[in-house]
């Protein structure tokens, strides 16, 4: 595994009602949902580290925060854009940052492990 701070990764989508607080039962209004604004964060993260890693390894989410800032409407583009800030052994830190077309949207840390998939998959199965 070779990963270092500063690699980067970005996700770009347009805010369809499967997306929205109401679609997903996060809230009733048609908006951007704030799980659904994690969930592209993190597939911004595995999408930054999924080449880096060794055969057999994959990385799973272990802790999120989140500030969901501004509301995104139905129509909007939103940019997730995510950064590795630390890497201490199998333990990455990214930080995130998403924009649409007015404002931040939202922003937080993401952090995830390096496992060894088939030994991590043994383990769920138990």
């Amino acid at each position: 595994m070779t990963l270092a701070p500063g690699l980067r990764s970005q996700l770009i989508i347009m805010v369809e009602m499967e997306d929205t607080a109401k679609k997903i039962g996060s809230g009733d209004v048609p908006v951007l949902a704030t799980p659904r604004l994690l969930a592209l964060a993190e597939a911004a993260t595995v999408r930054a580290v999924e080449r880096h890693l060794e055969p057999g390894q994959t990385s799973v989410g272990t802790r999120a925060e989140i500030e969901h800032l501004a509301a995104s409407p139905l129509g909007a583009h939103v940019q997730v854009g995510v950064e590795l800030t630390e890497v201490d052994g199998r333990r990455l830190v990214f930080a995130f940052e998403a924009h649409d077309q007015h404002s931040v949207v939202g922003k937080g840390t993401i952090e995830r492990i390096v496992v060894d998939r088939a030994k991590f998959l043994a383990r769920v199965t138990r």
